[in-house]
């Protein structure tokens, strides 16, 4: 499971680093970005 949230926020900071940098697409790109932290996070708090 928690080679699943890592991934997933990995993809999240690639994506939101896509839109940062080329689309611009406003709220979007800064949610994606705090549900990638709030994965790693929880990721590190679980200790795992």
């Amino acid at each position: 499971m928690s080679n699943l949230l890592y991934t997933i926020a990995l993809i999240l900071i690639i994506l939101w680093a896509i839109g940062f940098f080329a689309f611009s697409l406003g709220g979007i790109i800064h949610i994606l970005l705090v549900i990638a932290i709030i994965s790693i996070l929880f990721r590190l708090i679980r200790g795992k």
